[in-house]
């Protein structure tokens, strides 16, 4: 797999805080402007609008320019790649917990 460089850890970084993870969820529902984002958290529009800048650089939310307006949309394709080394990294483990595995059944059979 060829990552970009630092693209995984910016991914990660971004779902590391919930409120970030809040406003995916909110974004899972459909677009919507910034200010309504905003609404429901207990921090300033500024504080929320750095938190959908870190969002933007890991490429989980795409912002549109209406007229004077922000809004903004889920991009659920910028989780494919955490997806995919998560999946690749299970794939490596569970083959060498079963290589574990039958070997201590294999010593266990053999009384040592």
């Amino acid at each position: 797999m060829n990552l970009k460089e630092g693209s995984l850890d910016q991914t990660f970084i971004a779902l590391a805080d919930p409120t970030r993870r809040a406003i995916l969820a909110r974004l899972n529902e459909g677009e919507a402007r910034v200010t309504e984002i905003a609404e429901p958290f207990p921090i300033s529009l500024n504080s929320v609008s750095k938190h959908i800048r870190l969002l933007e650089r890991a490429e989980l939310v795409k912002r549109e320019r209406v007229g004077r307006e922000h809004v903004l949309s889920l991009n659920p394709n910028g989780l494919d790649e955490v997806a995919a080394w998560i999946e690749e990294t299970k794939s490596f483990w569970l083959t060498r917990f079963a290589a574990l595995d039958a070997l201590l059944k294999k010593k266990k059979a053999e009384g040592t």
